[in-house]
Order: structure tokens, then sequence, then C-alpha cells
């Protein structure tokens, strides 16, 4: 039964994911060709995860169940390691170190402060 509590959540992920591939065009913003919609994607799972994370973590009694349809299912589904590593690759080899290098460290900057946000917002200010 667990296996199905994190398929759902990662099917849902995924298809939010998606979604916002198709409202968030790559020429969106200041820089075109820039991957918004996985950067997007990838820093706001960070912030779900550190309030999901939080969450469990004060709130003691909720289920596990919902801890691997929130945290294991749906950020994972959400964010996407592998299709940020395709872009950054694909950056490189189109020779543009300079977005590959902006995008590279914004994402893992961005990453980490966004959990910590989370985390942040659930009460823990460590």
């Amino acid at each position: 039964m667990t296996y199905l509590y994190v398929a759902i959540g990662g099917a849902l992920g995924s298809v939010l994911r998606y979604f916002l591939s198709l409202v968030i065009p790559k020429s969106a913003g200041i820089v075109a060709g820039f991957p918004w919609p996985t950067f997007v994607a990838n820093i706001f799972g960070c912030l779900c995860i550190g309030f999901f994370s939080g969450l469990f973590l004060k709130c003691g009694t909720l289920s596990p169940n919902l801890k691997l349809f929130l945290v294991t299912g749906f950020c994972g589904g959400f964010t996407t390691f592998s299709t940020f590593a395709s872009e950054n690759l694909a950056l490189l080899q189109s020779g543009k170190i300079g977005m590959f290098a902006a995008y590279a460290l914004s994402s893992f900057v961005l990453g980490v402060a966004a959990c910590a946000a989370g985390l942040y917002l659930m009460g823990f200010n460590r």
C-alpha cells in the first residue's frame, strides 16, 4: 500500500511539472533560452520539501503514508534532477558557458535557500 501513496503523489507531481512546462515558455523572463520551467519546478519543489519536512518534524502524529505521498511522491515527481542535468549538458554543448554557470549555481543556491525557507515557514529557525 505504501507504494501506492508514492505512485499517486509522484503522478500528481509529474503532471504539475509538465503543466509548468506548458505555461512557462523557455523564452520567458529576462534571459531567453534559460530553462525556466525546470528551474521554477525545482526551486518551488525545494520550498515544498522543506515545508513538508518541517511539518512532519513539528507534527509527529501525522501519518507516515502522508509523508510518503507528499515528500517522496509529490516532491520527487515534481522536481527533476535528470532534466536539470540534461539541460546543463545541452547549455555546455551549445557553448553557453555563462548560462550554464548561472543555471547550475542559481539552482543550487536558491534550491538550498528555498528548502531552508520552507523549514523556516514551519518554525524551524536553526
